[in-house]
C-alpha cells in the first residue's frame, strides 16, 4: 500500500473502502505470522511523535497508519501533487469493515471500554450489522496481571480482527503486545473512543465542522476538563511539523 510522510509520519495513501478491503485480504491470505497492525493518526498524534521517542518508536512498530484527521488531508494537498483522497474516520471506518467483514466471513474482537460500554457496544453493531461475526469481546479496565488471560481469549475466539480502544499510547503499546503475544488475528486495529461514538455516549461533530478540521473544536467544548489542555498544546505544534515534515525525506519513524 502506497504511503506519504506527513508530519513526519508514513501515512498510507488510500480511501476508506480500499482500506477496509485491505484489511479484510489481510486476514484472508495470512499464512502465519503475526497480524498486521493498524493506527491512527490526527494532529495530536502528530504533535505527540515529534516530541516523545518512546510514543514515536511505538508508532514505528505499525504496519498502517491512517489519517484520522482532516489537517493531514490539508496538509497533504499542500504538500503533496497527489493528496490524500480523503479522511479514514475511525468511527465510520469501522462501518466499513464491518460490512465487507460479514461479507467475507471475517469475525471481530472488541477490547475497551468500561464493562457496560463494552456490552453496549456489542449489541448496537449486532443490531446494525446482523450478518457480523463478533467472536468476543473484552472491557478495557484490567490489569497487567490479566492481559494473559485477555489474551487467551482473543486466541480461543478465533477473531480475525481485534479492536483496542483505549487511549494513546495504551492502545497502541497494547495491540504491539498482542501481535507480539498471539498468532491467530490477521489484524489488530486500534480505535481510540470509537465505541464511545457507536453507542453516541460521545456524540461526533457536525458535518460542517469534520469537513472543515474542526472537530477538535467542538470535543474540546464538549470535554474541557478532558480536553482542553491537549489541544492547546498540540494543536499548533502539530500545524508546525505538518507543513516542515511533510515531505518524502522527512520522516521521524
Amino acid at each position: 500500500m502506497n504511503k506519504i510522510v506527513l508530519g513526519g509520519l508514513p501515512i498510507v495513501h488510500t480511501t476508506r473502502g480500499a482500506f477496509a478491503r485491505q484489511m479484510i485480504a489481510d486476514c484472508l491470505n495470512r499464512v502465519g505470522g503475526p497480524a498486521k497492525v493498524s493506527f491512527s493518526c490526527n494532529g495530536y498524534v502528530v504533535a505527540k511523535a515529534n516530541i516523545d521517542q518512546a510514543y514515536a518508536r511505538l508508532l514505528a512498530e505499525a504496519d498502517y497508519i491512517d489519517a484520522d484527521g482532516m489537517p493531514l488531508v490539508f496538509a497533504s494537498k499542500v504538500k503533496y501533487a497527489t493528496p490524500l483522497p480523503e479522511r479514514i474516520a475511525t468511527t465510520d471506518f469501522f462501518h466499513d469493515a464491518a460490512e465487507q467483514a460479514a461479507s467475507h466471513g471475517v469475525s471481530f474482537f472488541l477490547l475497551g471500554g468500561t464493562p457496560d460500554v463494552n456490552e453496549a457496544v456489542a449489541t448496537a453493531i449486532r443490531a446494525r450489522h446482523p450478518a457480523l461475526c463478533l467472536a468476543g469481546r473484552h472491557h478495557g479496565y484490567f490489569k497487567p496481571a490479566d492481559e494473559a488471560g485477555i489474551f487467551a481469549q482473543i486466541t480461543a475466539s478465533g477473531a480475525d480482527v481485534v479492536w483496542v480502544g483505549m487511549g494513546t499510547p495504551r492502545q497502541e503499546a497494547l495491540a504491539l503486545r498482542i501481535r507480539d503475544s498471539l498468532i491467530g488475528p490477521g489484524w489488530i486495529k486500534t480505535c481510540g473512543g470509537l465505541f464511545d461514538h457507536i453507542i453516541e455516549a460521545h456524540p461526533r461533530a457536525p458535518d460542517w465542522m469534520q469537513s472543515r478540521g474542526l472537530e477538535w473544536l467542538y470535543r474540546m467544548y464538549r470535554e474541557p476538563r478532558r480536553l482542553g489542555w491537549r489541544y492547546i498544546w498540540s494543536s499548533p505544534l502539530a500545524a508546525y511539523f505538518l507543513h516542515a515534515r511533510s515531505a518524502p525525506d522527512k520522516g521521524i519513524v
